[in-house]
C-alpha cells in the first residue's frame, strides 16, 4: 500500500524547520520519513538542514529528473528530491516542508497528499523574522501582509488544508502534527 506524502506549508518565520527537526523521531516511529530539500542557498546559511547547491547545479539536477517537484521563491530554487516516490510506493509516509504557491502541482502529482498550514500570530512572526536578521524590516512587514492572504486559507479545491498553530509551544505543536498524521491515514498503514 503507497504511502502518504504530508505536505508541510507556512509563511517562513513560523517554525516550519524547528517543527520538523522537533517532529522527526516521532514521525519515524510512525513510518514517516523526513525529506531533506535542495535550495540553491549556502548550506552554512542559518536555517533548515536543506542541500545547497548553485543555481547551475541546481538546473542540472532538475533537467535530469532528480526531482519530484521544484520551485522558486524568495529569489531561490527548492527541489524534493525524486527518491520519495521510492519510499512512497515501499508505503512509507513522507513530509516535505513545501510552499503554499506550489500546492496545485504537488496536489496533482499527488493526489493524496495531505496539506498542512503552520500558522503563528502575527506579533510572533514579527518577533522571529526579526530575530532570524535576514530581512529589513519593511522587507518584514511584507511578509506580514503575505501571511494575511493565507489567514482564509482553509481548503483548495474539495481537499482540506490541515490548520497547526504554532505561536505556542513547539511540544505542544509536534504532538497536533503526529494527531495530524495518526488522523490522516488508514489504520492499516500505521
Amino acid at each position: 500500500m503507497d504511502g502518504r506524502l504530508i505536505y508541510l506549508m507556512g509563511p517562513s518565520g513560523s517554525g516550519k524547520d524547528s517543527l520538523i527537526q522537533a517532529a522527526r523521531e516521532p514521525l519515524q516511529a510512525l513510518g514517516c520519513e523526513v525529506v531533506r530539500r535542495v535550495i540553491t542557498r549556502s548550506a552554512e546559511s542559518v536555517g533548515e538542514d536543506a542541500e545547497g547547491v548553485s543555481p547551475a547545479e541546481f538546473e542540472q539536477r532538475r533537467e535530469e529528473g532528480s526531482f519530484s517537484l521544484s520551485w522558486r521563491a524568495n529569489g531561490l530554487d527548492y527541489g524534493i528530491p525524486v527518491e520519495i516516490d521510492q519510499w512512497l510506493r515501499e508505503g512509507l509516509h513522507v513530509l516535505v516542508n513545501g510552499s503554499r504557491g506550489h500546492l496545485p502541482v504537488a496536489l496533482a502529482r499527488y493526489p493524496e497528499l495531505v496539506p498542512v498550514l503552520l500558522t503563528v500570530k502575527d506579533e510572533v512572526l514579527r518577533e522571529r523574522l526579526l530575530r532570524r536578521g535576514r530581512e529589513s524590516p519593511e522587507e518584514i512587514e511584507a511578509r506580514i501582509r503575505r501571511n494575511g492572504l493565507f489567514v482564509g486559507y482553509g481548503s483548495i479545491g474539495d481537499r482540506l488544508i490541515h490548520r497547526l498553530d504554532n505561536s505556542d509551544g513547539l511540544d505542544v505543536t509536534v504532538g497536533n502534527l503526529v494527531s495530524l498524521l495518526k488522523l490522516s491515514v488508514t489504520p492499516d498503514q500505521i
